[in-house]
């Protein structure tokens, strides 16, 4: 897995690479809050790259989101692929957390 933070119009972007499981789900979450930690709540994750997540994977995001939620922000996910999809839809995710088709759509959300 790789994650990459770009930051555009006060929103913070996580764009995720490749797969998040056991093995690399602390390493999402770490780099998530650590930019919770630094003040950003408006946040977006890419999955257009993501190609697998397991319930670690979703473990990280259901974290973050909690904690942008208390401090006034959301984590939205933007270009969910159709596996992944699948996944969040199962697991009842989709319904916690707004999905958008792209990143400019997911961003622009917060105006």
């Amino acid at each position: 897995m790789e994650v990459t933070v770009n930051t555009t119009d006060q929103v913070t972007v996580f764009v995720i690479r490749g797969s998040v499981d056991g093995l690399t789900a602390e390493r999402l979450l770490a780099v998530m809050d650590e930019q919770v930690n630094g003040g950003a709540t408006r946040l977006v994750a890419d999955f257009s790259a993501l190609e697998y997540t397991s319930s670690a994977g979703l473990r990280a995001l259901l974290s973050t989101v909690k904690r942008a939620r208390s401090l006034g922000g959301d984590l939205r996910l933007a270009a969910v692929r159709p596996q992944v999809l699948r996944v969040l839809d199962l697991s009842g995710f989709t319904s916690i957390l707004k999905l958008y088709d792209d990143v400019p759509a997911a961003v622009s959300s917060y105006a």
